[in-house]
């Protein structure tokens, strides 16, 4: 049976977010406990809490909102890069090699016409699983990334962090070159314990309509065992 990698962070009352965004709140608003017929909790949170989709909507008012993000583009092959703890800044340099490694022992189909979905997995990861601490140096997508991937033709790209941008990049490059090409965003990816390579993907976010984003339930499906393939 293929092994199937659940890559959404939980989401729990009081956890993790983005500086200045949304705080997260469940409780329970009725209570068997006390006396009510049922257990009913009471949930508040941002769009773009724990593991959630970006949509072209998030940086432009008149562009597609996560509800309308075609279903083909959020389940697929997609192609695990992983990036050495020392690397802070994934751009065009450090996606080339990662990308020919992958491809390297991918399935000839994927080899051919390249992976249209890429998942970054970096030092982030631990800092999802191990730490309630927001860590304002982890390692983005810089700008020169993003416009690399959409001259690949890429229509999807992840990361493990809750941004994939530099924090406080003042300048927003990375997310507007890629949402202005509609090309779906998925942030706060925990790929901890996902070897680099080719995979199933699954994501799919709340249909919340006409929203900039929304969390999402991801996971990774082995299509078959991975190669070993060393971080780049």
């Amino acid at each position: 049976m293929a092994r199937i990698y659940d890559v959404s962070v939980p989401i729990r009352d009081g956890g993790l977010v983005y500086p200045r965004n949304p705080e997260v709140h469940i409780a329970l608003q009725q209570a068997v406990a006390q006396g009510a017929s049922a257990n009913v909790s009471s949930v508040s949170f941002g769009s773009h809490t724990g593991t959630h989709v970006d949509s072209a909507r998030h940086f432009f008012d008149d562009a597609t909102p996560v509800d309308q993000i075609p279903l083909d583009t959020l389940m697929g092959p997609a192609a695990v890069l992983a990036f050495d703890d020392t690397v802070m800044s994934v751009g065009r340099a450090e996606l080339e090699p990662a990308l020919e490694s992958v491809l390297a022992s991918a399935p000839a189909a994927v080899r051919v016409d390249g992976p249209t979905r890429v998942l970054l997995k970096t030092r982030n990861s631990s800092f999802l699983t191990q730490d309630a601490t927001f860590h304002r140096d982890y390692t983005f997508l810089a700008p020169d990334g993003a416009a690399y991937l959409v001259e690949r033709g890429v229509q999807l790209v992840g990361i493990d962090y809750l941004s994939i941008e530099q924090f406080h990049s003042g300048h927003h490059m990375t997310h507007r070159t890629l949402l202005e090409h509609n090309v779906v965003i998925v942030e706060g990816l925990d790929l901890h314990a996902v070897p680099a390579g080719i995979y199933d993907f699954r994501c799919l976010p709340l249909r919340l309509a006409g929203c900039d984003g929304a969390p999402a339930r991801a996971v990774l499906i082995e299509t078959v065992a991975p190669a070993p393939v060393a971080a780049v």
